[in-house]
């Protein structure tokens, strides 16, 4: 398990804890077990560490660190998939709960429960719902987190007249797609500040587990994972839109990902899952 940020303790005392659905099942604790055999960070986490290594490479006008993000990017199979529409009845906040103060209160109330999990191979369904006012309209200066492609064009940007390492950069882009990570699923949404998306992600005990919030720069945004529960799996509050959390579930559940965006503008982020 990866926390981020905050000990779990301080994390249960300060996060935008939700009510969450109970499964039919008599299962209480903290949906987190012992690691899964062999386990290790997949592609939700290559594309993650690709997007922090192209901002700081982009920041510091540095061709081969934006070159190593483009490596990283292409190396992930990612299929995009759109959510279901998550029941606003399900997550309720408390009353008098707003964008605010969601940080530091807890919800009280007594969501339904999701349908029961079926373990027959088909795909997961996620679903999301959005809460709050949007604060503005200000849409950013991005669509989308950025691609690999559009990693490369910039590697070539920066490495200007070098052409050793425009070289380098143009051998890199002909080995695009082999060998790929695969596994990978990626949800856009485009948040407006100041609204809060809540996405319910059904994972099966004793198997790996991933998610990755990469944004796209434009604004901070707050996460926290939770299970089914209302116990904190992951959290950041960090001058940051990206977070990425790892573990292993002990039983076959539902967990949750809050994105409040708390900076002035929209952000396009992906949610990603293994």
């Amino acid at each position: 398990m990866t926390l981020k940020s905050l000990s779990l303790v301080l994390a249960a005392t300060a996060v935008a804890a939700l009510t969450l659905p109970v499964l039919a099942q008599d299962k209480s604790g903290v949906n987190v077990g012992a690691a899964a055999e062999g386990a290790a960070p997949g592609a939700a986490s290559t594309m993650g560490l690709a997007q922090e290594l192209y901002a700081l490479g982009v920041a510091q006008g540095d061709a081969v660190t934006v070159l190593a993000a483009a490596k990283l990017a292409a190396s992930v199979e990612v299929k995009s998939a759109e959510a279901a529409a998550l029941d606003p009845a399900k997550v309720t906040f408390g009353e008098g709960v707003d964008q605010t103060t969601f940080r530091k209160k807890a919800a009280p109330g007594a969501p339904a429960a999701p349908a029961p999990m079926m373990n027959d191979g088909s795909p997961r369904a996620v679903s999301k719902a959005t809460f709050f006012n949007a604060a503005n309209e200000d849409e950013g200066a991005a669509d989308a987190p950025v691609t690999a492609d559009a990693m490369f064009a910039k590697a070539k940007e920066l490495a200007a007249d070098d052409e050793a390492l425009l070289g380098l950069i143009d051998d890199a882009m002909a080995e695009t797609g082999r060998g790929r990570i695969g596994g990978a699923v990626e949800w856009l949404s485009r948040l407006p500040s100041g609204q809060t998306d809540v996405w319910e992600i059904p994972y099966y005990g004793n198997s790996y587990a991933e998610v990755a919030i990469v944004g796209d720069g434009d604004a901070n945004l707050d996460v926290a994972v939770t299970d089914e529960n209302g116990n904190v799996i992951c959290y950041d509050v960090s001058w940051s839109d990206k977070l990425y959390c790892d573990w292993t579930p002990a039983w076959d559940g539902y967990f949750y990902v809050t994105v409040q965006n708390m900076g002035g503008s929209r952000n396009s982020y992906y949610l990603m899952t293994n």
